[in-house]
């Protein structure tokens, strides 16, 4: 598939089966995601392929569990009304860990092209995903340095950001249709 083929298609999936993509797929994703451009090269950033279902199932408990003692609960309402899974029973994610830029802040944008690459490498490869946020709520409780430590983050690592990783559960999932009013060229 063509990268704007991929970037026009690829949409937020929010039902996955339990199918793993292959192990050439997920290293292929894993590669995209470690080819990102960053800031003077600095890559802030890991990339961490999770295809273990107990650790991904301890990561949404601990994650749902944090997410409901928040005091905005509309994120925690939404995802009820969606089945109650925070990962959307995907069997996979990749989990990006980063560490804090000079000056701070920076990572947070290389965290974003690493997330953006690892999606449209998924699309391109026919795997479905959604970039998950949300998922700082497993690191956010009495559980995150297990985590950490389970996952092998770095020493002085955090959680970036998780981009969840599968096959569509339900047919006919949309792409967000583009706002070409946001769109302006100067001459």
């Amino acid at each position: 598939m063509e990268a704007i083929q991929a970037i026009l298609t690829r949409y937020s999936c929010r039902k996955f089966t339990d199918q793993l993509p292959s192990e050439l797929d997920l290293q292929t994703i894993a590669l995209a995601a470690a080819a990102s451009p960053s800031g003077m090269n600095r890559q802030l950033w890991r990339v961490i392929v999770v295809t273990n279902p107990q650790l991904i199932a301890d990561m949404e408990a601990e994650g749902m569990k944090n997410l409901a003692a928040f005091p905005d609960r509309s994120a925690y309402d939404r995802i009820m009304l969606r089945g109650g899974k925070l990962y959307y029973n995907a069997p996979c994610m990749i989990v990006v860990p980063i560490e804090e830029g000079n000056p701070p802040g920076a990572e947070y944008f290389d965290c974003g092209i690493v997330s953006e690459n690892i999606a449209i490498a998924a699309a391109g490869q026919g795997v479905n995903s959604l970039i998950c946020g949300l998922a700082a709520f497993s690191f956010n409780g009495e559980k995150g340095a297990e985590f950490k430590r389970r996952l092998g983050f770095p020493e002085g690592y955090e959680i970036g950001i998780a981009v969840l990783l599968g096959y569509a559960a339900e047919s006919g999932g949309k792409p967000h249709e583009p706002d070409l009013t946001k769109i302006s060229y100067i001459k």
